[in-house]
């Protein structure tokens, strides 16, 4: 009897976890703040215990639909009220400006000397006189503006004018074609089997992506063989 009940309790549990992943939203680990991170650890946690609790699986439910519930609120507070995100998450600290280094914005932030020049390397600034202001994000990352005369070169200040490039759409993915893009496109499939003769391929099978910008630049990658590789078609 134990058994069937276990499994509704950990279908229940990974449909309820799904659900307050899609209400509080997708980011990515690195785009975290500290609190977000021990709220996903911590809801998780009770998800696991929820599905493993045989008599009263509704308690964990209960906490995990607050925890989920709360930290929505949160994130509708700090989008309609801009002044609570200092509170909610934290403020950029200034750790390093015109070649001065702030101590007391290092113990802010708490972070130490040796701790700073790291992710200053990780930033790829191996010398500090390159760095024109340092913050440190509250995410945790730190963002980096370097001095002007040793920063890369930009098209602009070489007065070029290069071509914008477009972003392209997929309108064939593993032999099928995506007839929605196509037509989002402005697009037929009598054309994309035009584009595909010219190319010699019989069918869009024998294509493994292709992809196409707004000025109908298609790029192919025709499946090679049965190998575990695909070439691009000219």
């Amino acid at each position: 009897m134990s058994f069937p009940i276990l499994c509704l309790n950990t279908l229940g549990s990974f449909a309820a976890l799904f659900l307050a992943a899609k209400l509080i939203g997708h980011k990515q680990i690195a785009q975290l703040d500290f609190f977000d991170y021990i709220t996903g650890i911590t809801i998780g946690s009770i998800a696991a215990e929820m599905a493993t609790e045989l008599k009263e699986p509704w308690k964990p439910l209960t906490a995990m639909l607050l925890y989920g519930g709360i930290t929505l609120l949160l994130s509708v507070v700090a989008n309609k009220f801009p002044r609570t995100r200092r509170y909610l998450y934290g403020a950029p600290v200034i750790l390093m400006d015109r070649g001065k280094l702030y101590r007391e914005n290092l113990k802010k932030a708490k972070l130490d000397l040796n701790e700073f020049i790291v992710l200053c390397r990780q930033q790829g600034y191996f010398d500090l006189t390159a760095i024109q202001t340092a913050v440190f994000e509250y995410n945790g990352k730190l963002t980096i503006l370097p001095v002007s005369t040793r920063r890369p070169a930009t098209p602009e200040d070489m007065a070029l004018t290069p071509e914008q490039e477009l972003l392209f759409t997929e309108l064939i993915m593993d032999g099928r074609i995506l007839e929605k893009n196509l037509k989002g496109m402005g697009l037929d499939q009598t054309w994309l089997e035009k584009q595909l003769k010219q190319r010699n391929i019989r069918s869009a099978k024998e294509v493994f992506l292709a992809v196409c910008d707004k000025n109908k630049n298609l790029v192919l990658y025709q499946n090679s063989g049965g190998k575990d590789t695909a070439g691009p078609v000219k």
